[in-house]
Formats: structure tokens, C-alpha cells, sequence
């Protein structure tokens, strides 16, 4: 298979090479062989988030049996995973397919125009050498929709006047020492849940003397085991990290489908019960943290009066489940670092920064060597890139999505976007194989263009169903998503599945 024809042009363009991109030019390397692709990447490695975040303890919040490939079995009973393992599996994949070798590493796409009369993409990409154009015959977008530069900075109140360090997680210093200081983290998300008891409980030896996790609102967070017991009961058929190596047998295929599929039923049938029952799961986490937080025999902690009002002050969020993301950690490490007297929480909002470290509303003090600003991410959809169709420029919120990997009025162009609600990568491999398909079913037809063409009767819903901060912040700059099928999915994998499998064509879409 050719990386490219001898005049520069691709059948397929890919951009970002992450966990999607790496994934979705695997696919075509094994089911359409016969086709040149690029992926470019604008840093200048691969790997993605996986590459990009440094922080301490960093680790996938959902289950590596459906965070990695469907197609490429994840090799470990780790369920849970350290971000080096995650980066080592991904590489291993894009080396194994080959993919690392069409990787242009520091192109960073900044405009992409379609021309209708040569059925072609001319995609324009800073590199060091300076500006340089691409065409392509198909577009397929895998870069994400959160900006790479720069995370979510709020502006805090004299934080000009604080002596200590200041970090956000997205640019981590490699040089920082923590080793005995007093942190406090902003924020409660995964991040935030991920820092604490890393930095507080560090294999290493490396501890603070404490951490205070300083949060406005409330999170669900959940603990679940680091090793998926179904994965450790049929460990004889899984194989193991480190070393990653292909699976063989049939019976190490059956025992990955295994555990496979009960980590999906769990997150469908766990979400799906916290949206039509939500009382039911808000009982399920309060009895996990209380459980969490309790003193174990001759161990330290508190007492089940103690633990309740630590649950009801900072772990009872006044939404429901999965209104916004809910945090699970390995082990319960987060309540351990709670429980050894390492860590704390506390629910207040931020008055201002001083010397020392940050006042609070209520009038409490935190004192601080290092704050760790843990306050998301900025939405870039798309990388910021810059559509335009026929010379007219094409704003992102102008368009609606069709199947969620899609968007009206823009040719030969499709996108992978992971699931808010469950594992990513479950998106990304239907979204992989329904564009292999497509693909193939153009060759097979002659055809050399496809769009699909918005339908004036269909409401507009927001583009992604979530109500955290992060998305809420960048709801205008986005797509609308549509309030019928098929200009809406309903994240639900099972359903999902039975869709995007089912046929290519329906009235939406044209093929030319």
C-alpha cells in the first residue's frame, strides 16, 4: 500500500494521529489496502492526549477492554490503566499496521477547502518549513475537540500576588517537586481525582506532606477495581503487559470478547439505569464512598458518622448521575489518600489568591507551595481548522451532524468523536467501520463524492448531551445535532451498533 501517489495527493487524509486517527488509518490499511493515506499530526509525536498529558498518576477513566481496540485485543488485566501503558499499546498498534510510517509529524492544519469540479480536498498545514498544501480524495477528521495549546484557565483574584508555583495539568513541568509541599488542586473532574492521591500516595516515595482538593461543586465518583476480576479469573487466555504481543488462539479471542462485552453491558446498562433511575445510582455511590471512607479494622479512616457527613459536604452533587462525567478510581485510591490523613476536600468557592496561598468565601485559608489549576479543558472542535465548500466558508455551527460522524453540506468528510458517557474508543471503532464501508462502497459504484444534505423539518439539539462546563462554555461554536434519527444517535452503544451497521444510504444522503 502507497502513502501517497507520486503527485502528492491521498485517497484519504487523516487528521490527528491519536488513539482515532492511529485506529481509523489501521482500518484502512487492513480493509481497503488499496488505498494511499496520510495521517498528519501537528505535535510532533503520536499518541495524542496519551502523549501530550505528563501529570502525575495520569490513567484512562474507563475500562481498557473497551477503551483500546475492538480489533486489537488490550493484552492486560489492568482495567484501569497507567497513561505509559495506554501510549505503549497505541504505538505498538500504529507499528504493527504500519501506520507509524504514514505519520507527518508538526503539520498543523489550519484551513481545509473542497472543490466540487475536481472532487478534491486541498488541505493547507503549517509545518516548520512553512505553509504547505495537501490534496486529498476524502477527509476524515480524528483529532478530537479539545485544544491541544491551551486548557481552561479561569481568571482568580490576585493570583499576581502568589509567591508559590502555579501549574495547570496540560503543561506539567517535568522539574516540579512536590516532595513534602503543601498542594492544593483546583477542580474536581477526572483530572483533579487522578492528581490526589498519586501525589499523596506516590509508589516512588515522592508524597506531598498534604493535598486539598478544592472544589466549587461536587462529583460522583466511583471506585471499581484496577484489575477486571473476569479478566484475572480467565488470565490463562488474556496474556499480560508489559510487552505487548498480538493474541493467538481461539481461546484468548473468546476470553477478550468475554470481558469485553460484560464491561459494555456494565456501562450501558449502569448509564441507561442512571438516567430512567437515578435515585438508584445516587444510593450506589453514596454506599460506595461511605464504604470507601470507613476505618477498616486496625486501619485508619472514619467513623460511619464521620463518613456520612464527609459524603453528604463532598461527594453529593446537586445534578443527577451523568449529567455530568462521573469519575471512577482504581482501587479507591482517591478515599485512601482520605482516609491516611494524606488528602482532603473541602467545598468552597475562591476569593482571592494571596502570598501564601488562596482565601476562600467562607473565610478559610489554604495554605499552598504549589496550586495545581485542575480546571478542564477549552473546546477546539476539529482543531480549529477552517472548512470552506466551493469558495464559501462552512462554519462548524452552521451544519448539523448526521450519525454523529457526519455534517451536512460538507463532501467527503467524515469525524470521529468518542462517547461522552461511555468508553471512547466504542465511537471510534463504529465510526471506523461504518467509513470503510462507505469507502467501499463508493469504489464499488464509481462514485466520487458524498454528502449529505439537511433535512428543514428536523429540530436542533446541542451537539454533545452533556452538561459540564467544558462543553457548555462552546455550545455555540458547534454543530447542532438533530432531534430525530438519523441526525441524531442516541450514545448508546447497543443501539448504536445496530445502525451503523445497518445501510449506507438513506434519503439524506447523495452520491455523485
Amino acid at each position: 500500500m502507497s502513502t501517497e501517489h507520486v503527485d502528492g495527493h491521498v485517497d484519504v487524509l487523516i487528521i490527528g494521529a491519536g488513539l482515532s486517527g492511529i485506529g481509523a488509518a489501521a482500518q484502512l490499511r487492513a480493509h481497503l489496502p488499496g488505498k494511499s493515506v496520510a495521517v498528519l499530526e501537528s505535535r510532533e509525536a503520536s499518541g495524542g492526549t496519551w502523549d501530550l498529558f505528563r501529570y502525575p498518576g495520569i490513567r484512562s477513566d474507563s475500562d481498557m477492554f473497551t477503551f483500546g481496540y475492538k480489533w486489537r485485543p488490550w493484552p492486560s488485566d489492568r482495567s484501569l490503566a497507567e497513561g505509559h501503558m495506554i501510549l505503549d499499546y497505541l504505538r505498538t498498534v500504529a507499528k504493527e499496521y504500519a501506520v507509524d510510517e504514514l505519520i507527518r509529524y508538526q503539520h498543523k492544519v489550519t484551513a481545509a477547502a473542497w472543490d466540487s469540479a475536481s472532487k478534491t480536498w486541498s488541505v493547507t498545514a503549517e509545518t516548520p518549513e512553512g505553509e504547505t498544501t495537501l490534496t486529498a480524495g476524502f477527509l476524515w477528521n480524528c483529532s478530537g475537540y479539545y485544544d491541544y495549546d491551551q486548557g481552561h484557565q479561569p481568571e482568580f483574584p490576585g493570583l499576581a500576588d502568589y509567591e508559590g508555583t502555579f501549574v495547570h495539568p496540560q503543561h506539567w513541568p517535568e522539574d516540579l517537586d512536590y516532595a513534602g509541599k503543601k498542594v492544593v488542586v483546583i477542580g474536581s473532574g477526572a483530572t483533579a481525582v487522578t492528581l490526589v492521591p498519586a501525589m499523596a500516595l506516590g509508589d516512588d516515595g515522592t508524597t506531598v506532606e498534604h493535598i486539598t482538593m478544592l472544589q466549587r461543586t461536587p462529583t460522583y465518583i466511583l471506585s471499581r477495581p484496577a484489575r477486571d476480576p473476569l479478566a484475572r479469573a480467565l488470565a490463562g487466555t488474556l496474556g499480560r503487559l508489559p510487552g505487548i504481543v498480538p493474541f493467538k488462539g481461539a481461546r484468548t479471542k473468546a476470553g477478550f470478547d468475554a470481558v469485553r462485552w460484560a464491561n459494555i453491558m456494565t456501562l450501558v446498562g449502569s448509564y441507561q439505569l442512571s438516567r430512567r433511575a437515578p435515585a438508584a445510582i445516587k444510593k450506589l455511590v453514596r454506599d460506595n464512598n461511605l464504604k470507601q471512607l470507613t476505618a477498616r479494622p486496625g486501619g485508619k479512616g472514619f467513623t460511619p458518622e464521620e463518613a456520612a457527613a464527609i459524603v453528604d459536604e463532598h461527594f453529593t452533587p446537586p445534578y443527577a448521575p451523568w449529567d455530568q462525567r462521573l469519575c471512577v478510581v482504581p482501587d479507591g485510591d482517591f478515599f485512601r489518600a482520605m482516609r491516611e490523613g494524606r488528602a482532603g476536600v473541602v467545598t468552597d468557592r475562591i476569593k482571592t489568591f494571596t502570598a501564601k496561598g488562596i482565601e476562600l468565601e467562607s473565610g478559610e485559608t489554604l495554605e499552598a507551595d504549589i496550586v495545581v489549576s485542575a480546571t478542564g479543558l477549552s473546546i477546539k472542535l476539529f482543531g480549529g481548522i477552517d472548512f470552506s465548500v466551493d469558495g464559501v466558508p462552512t462554519p462548524l455551527n452552521e451544519t448539523m451532524s448526521y450519525k454523529a460522524l457526519m455534517l451536512s453540506g460538507i463532501p467527503n468528510f467524515a469525524y470521529t468523536i468518542g462517547y461522552t458517557n461511555a468508553s471512547w474508543t466504542l465511537k471510534a471503532d463504529l465510526v471506523s467501520d461504518w467509513v470503510v464501508r462507505l469507502l467501499a462502497h463508493m469504489d464499488e459504484k464509481g462514485y466520487a463524492e458524498v454528502v449529505v444534505n439537511r433535512d428543514p423539518t428536523v429540530g436542533e439539539r446541542p451537539f454533545m448531551d452533556l452538561a459540564s462546563g467544558y462543553i457548555q462554555r462552546a455550545l455555540d461554536r458547534m454543530p447542532k445535532q438533530g432531534d430525530r434519527a438519523p441526525w441524531r444517535l442516541k450514545q448508546n452503544y447497543l443501539t448504536d451498533l445496530r445502525v451503523l451497521a445497518g445501510d449506507l444510504v438513506d434519503e439524506a444522503v447523495s452520491f455523485r
